[in-house]
């Protein structure tokens, strides 16, 4: 275990809880730490923002990871070498089915590798898995709470303006659900450093609604979803260290 400080996420060995819950956004690592029944901040750096507290008697951090797989990387990287064990990416993505609204929850079991990152770590024959107990905790997490929850593949990219319309097709007659920028990176980083990364998301948009609501419309529905996802995420936690 290292004892030095990170130098991007700027946490030592015993700032960081074993349960760690990963959102993109430094605004969602916030709202997220507003939940915990108790918290400090343990740095601000760049777009790493990292809180450490507790959640129903369970030790937990968040940690925003920014946007993308490098970034994501380095969070999970540096989480690790300071004692993250179990870690729930919390993020948004868009529904890549015409059935899923906006709004709706995801939890991802897998995602075709699509970003660059993760080629760093493991080559691409190698699958993006969740690690299985996290997903069931998700899942059983969102059953306790009442929370309708999407379960299937996802579809992690890069270039987020840029839309291979063929590649799309395919995922969706596959029954690919979603689309990020995250997830098949940690799958791959946690797999490789033996850690759990599972992932709920959100969804923000959706390319293949008959009819797209205006902004304002899509973000009230996202901010909804996004509250359902910090519940669940937690409320997986919880359930999780008990059964340890």
């Amino acid at each position: 275990m290292s004892i030095e400080i990170q130098k991007h996420i700027r946490a030592k060995q015993g700032d960081v809880a074993e349960w760690v819950l990963l959102p993109g956004d430094p605004g969602r690592a916030r709202r997220i730490a507003e939940r915990f029944d108790g918290k400090r901040l343990v740095a601000e750096n760049r777009e790493y923002v990292l809180y450490t507290g507790t959640y129903r008697g369970v030790e937990v951090s968040v940690c925003s990871t920014g946007i993308g797989g490098p970034s994501a990387a380095i969070a999970l990287e540096e989480l690790i070498r300071v004692g993250g064990r179990n870690f729930i990416r919390v993020g948004s993505c868009g529904g890549r089915q015409e059935d899923i609204p906006i709004g709706s929850l995801i939890v991802v079991t897998g995602a075709f590798r699509g970003d660059g990152t993760s080629l760093a770590y493991l080559p691409l024959g190698f699958p993006a898995v969740a690690d299985l107990e996290i997903t069931n905790g998700l899942v059983r997490a969102a059953h306790a709470l009442g929370y309708e929850v999407v379960v299937g593949l996802g579809y992690t990219r890069d270039a987020y303006y840029v839309q291979d319309r063929e590649l799309n097709l395919i995922l969706k007659e596959a029954g690919v659900v979603a689309a990020d920028n995250e997830c098949s990176t940690l799958f791959v980083v946690g797999s490789r450093r033996r850690v759990k990364v599972g992932a709920i998301l959100a969804t923000d948009s959706n390319i293949w609604l008959p009819e797209q609501p205006p902004l304002e419309e899509r973000e009230r529905l996202f901010r909804e979803g996004e509250k359902r996802a910090i519940e669940v995420a937690l409320e997986a936690v919880r359930l999780l260290a008990e059964t340890r």
